[in-house]
């Protein structure tokens, strides 16, 4: 897989959430894909795409203003934003709908644990994964600690949302009948 030349999901498209098949079988599981969905769901919901839109106008307002009053290249001032404020809001963008998209998938009975095994999953499959300084999204490492530090939070939320009475029931194929079999939630 190529984590970095490809994108594996995307939120841009107007409000609209896709996920390339490339990625499935890295969620292994509804599980799986309820975190990359989460995740993306919640860029929409946290409004990113509109972030970082009125964060451009910004950045570009500062690199002519760096370019023509410190007789810079236009392209040093532009690496110069990206390392010292793009990125980073970038990254803490990332973070921000790793945290809301894990609720999400919590709320919606699906197991917030399996985040952790996916960014675990992820970080095996990626054949290179810059320095998280240069990069707009934070290492799989990093956010396999962040995840397990928010694990407990998402446990509670998948208990709130009254998800308990159908969480043990089961697989289908253990099911004893077919009334059992409509009672059981798939995993």
């Amino acid at each position: 897989m190529r984590r970095y030349c490809a994108r594996q999901a995307d939120d841009k498209a107007r409000g609209k959430v896709f996920v390339f098949t490339d990625i499935l079988p890295i969620c292994e599981n509804d599980d799986g894909l309820a975190t990359v969905l989460g995740h993306e769901i919640a860029h929409n919901v946290a409004h990113h795409a509109a972030e970082k839109m009125s964060s451009y106008f910004v950045a570009s307002a500062l690199i002519y203003a760096l370019a023509f009053f410190f007789d810079i290249s236009g392209n040093l001032s532009n690496i110069l934003i990206q390392l010292g404020s793009a990125l980073p809001n970038s990254r803490k963008q990332e973070t921000e709908a790793d945290f809301i998209g894990l609720r999400m998938m919590a709320r919606a009975c699906y197991d917030p644990d399996e985040a952790v095994q996916f960014w675990e999953r992820m970080e095996r499959a990626a054949q290179f994964e810059p320095p998280q300084l240069l990069s707009t999204h934070p290492s799989s490492h990093n956010r396999v600690q962040k995840l397990q530090e928010w694990l407990p939070e998402a446990r509670d939320q998948r208990e709130m949302s009254e998800c308990s009475s159908t969480m043990h029931l089961g697989k289908p194929e253990e099911a004893i009948d077919g009334h059992n079999l409509l009672l059981t939630r798939t995993s």
